[in-house]
């Protein structure tokens, strides 16, 4: 991927926050981030298991900035990554629905926050809370993604992250609201909404324009980040077998296709999910 270092607009640098990690040591980091990662793949808050006192919040909606005391040269640029593709993500919303989307922010924060939405225990991966309307990220989930799930690249990031994305367009919408207690419509629409902003990143001479463009190879970085995460496959990894019933973001096939349709048409109409799975 090719892409530019912005002024972190696009973000809310909440690391330097230094809220603790309960329950952490009772099951080591390894598995504390398979849990987490499980819980944002999954819907399934397995990090309750950990500290099931842990309650909801009605924390501010801004978290300013508040730099951490030490850093590396390596996280530094995975926060500009994440700015960089925040605004281009959102630039592309902006002109699919002009005078209708709405900024939002990226919240980026080390091993747990209290967000409007409840307490996200470290690298529970990314997560859009609709009450504040951010998207939330622990920057060790891209780790994660790519030693334990099989999904490196920076393409691969950048998906879950216009995935994110693509809840908050739902709630700007008035889609969220559809679900009737499924929620695989929903993760499926964002991920085809995750398609659409891949779409218009894949045109060419983006690049000089200072816009992220994608290189060849990095849609087949995406497509395997979507089937890593199918439920299908983290419910056989996590329990040895596949309970469809349990099921709160489709299967890799599904997640898989739905990504392909928005990248080969760039259109937001062509990811009726709720339509396409009624029948």
């Amino acid at each position: 991927m090719r892409w530019t270092t912005g002024d972190r607009s696009n973000i809310e640098d909440a690391r330097g926050r230094g809220i603790g990690m309960a329950g952490v040591g009772s099951v080591g980091i390894g598995g504390f981030l398979l849990l987490a990662f499980l819980s944002w793949a999954t819907g399934t808050n397995f990090l309750a298991l950990l500290n099931p006192s842990s309650g909801s919040s009605s924390s501010p909606s801004s978290y300013g900035s508040a730099p951490p005391a030490s850093t590396s040269p390596a996280e530094e640029h995975q926060v500009d990554f994440v700015d960089a593709i925040m605004r281009d993500v959102q630039s592309t919303w902006q002109g699919i629905l002009p005078g209708k989307y709405q900024p939002t922010r990226a919240v980026v924060f080390r091993d747990a926050i209290d967000s409007a939405c409840g307490m996200a225990q470290s690298a529970t991966g990314p997560f859009y809370c609709p009450q504040d309307r951010r998207v939330y990220l622990d920057l060790e989930f891209f780790q994660e993604l790519s030693s334990r799930f099989g999904a490196p690249g920076e393409f691969a990031r950048a998906y879950v992250i216009a995935h994110e994305v693509g809840h908050h367009v739902q709630q700007l919408m008035g889609i969220e609201g559809r679900t009737r207690g499924d929620s695989v419509p929903i993760e499926l629409q964002a991920d085809c909404f995750a398609g659409v902003w891949g779409h218009a990143a894949a045109q060419p001479g983006r690049a000089a324009r200072g816009q992220v463009e994608l290189d060849p190879g990095d849609v087949d970085e995406g497509l395997r980040a979507a089937a890593a995460i199918g439920d299908d496959r983290l419910q056989k990894m996590a329990t040895g077998r596949v309970m469809p019933e349990r099921f709160t973001h489709g299967t890799s096939a599904q997640r898989v296709e739905w990504f392909r349709r928005g990248l080969n048409s760039g259109d937001p109409q062509m990811c009726n999910t709720f339509t396409a799975l009624a029948h």
